[in-house]
């Protein structure tokens, strides 16, 4: 083999290796490299949590009586005001002072003792529990709207992908977080 040839040989293997490195490095390539993000909007789902909330309230009880019509009052009042009306007056006026004064202590002792007993009361703790709701806010992830040349594209991704989105080698979005 002569010289020249052997030269030739040599500039040949050198090209296509000169080529073949050129070719790797994507210079040729004409599409981009990048998506242009034109808007990445939050989606977020607000999420209720429901909790006991319980709290302690004074309740008034009223004690059971047992003389509910309080006849009791009635008659010690009656008995008390027919005493009181039989020391004026005398004669048939005596006896008429006697009943006006039994009707009218036998009302004032009812309405005593009706005072007495609504007043007849006693108080105690209660816990009362209601259910109330904490809201708070979810974030689901981001709808973006992103360009590739002149096609513009809509994708749902669950972090903020910023300015731009990666694309792999076959020119599709590259949608992991790096």
């Amino acid at each position: 083999m002569n010289k020249s040839m052997l030269a030739g040989v040599g500039i040949g293997v050198a090209a296509a290796l000169g080529i073949a490195a050129v070719a790797s490095m994507n210079v040729f390539s004409s599409g981009p490299h990048y998506a242009q993000v034109l808007s990445a909007t939050p989606i977020k789902e607000t999420v209720k949590t429901p909790r006991q909330e319980c709290r302690n309230v004074t309740v008034t009880h009223r004690r059971p009586v047992q003389d509910e019509h309080q006849i009791a009052g009635s008659l010690l009042g009656a008995v008390a005001g027919g005493v009181l009306g039989h020391q004026f007056g005398g004669g048939h006026g005596r006896d008429v002072a006697t009943i006006a004064g039994a009707l009218g202590g036998g009302y004032a002792g009812n309405r005593v003792q009706s005072g007495m007993q609504n007043n007849d009361t006693y108080t105690t703790q209660s816990e009362r529990c209601s259910t109330v709701y904490d809201k708070s806010e979810k974030m689901l992830g981001y709808d973006v709207t992103y360009k590739i040349g002149d096609q513009q594209g809509k994708v749902r991704m669950d972090h903020d992908p910023g300015t731009q989105i990666p694309l792999n080698k076959s020119g599709q979005l590259e949608l992991t977080q790096s």
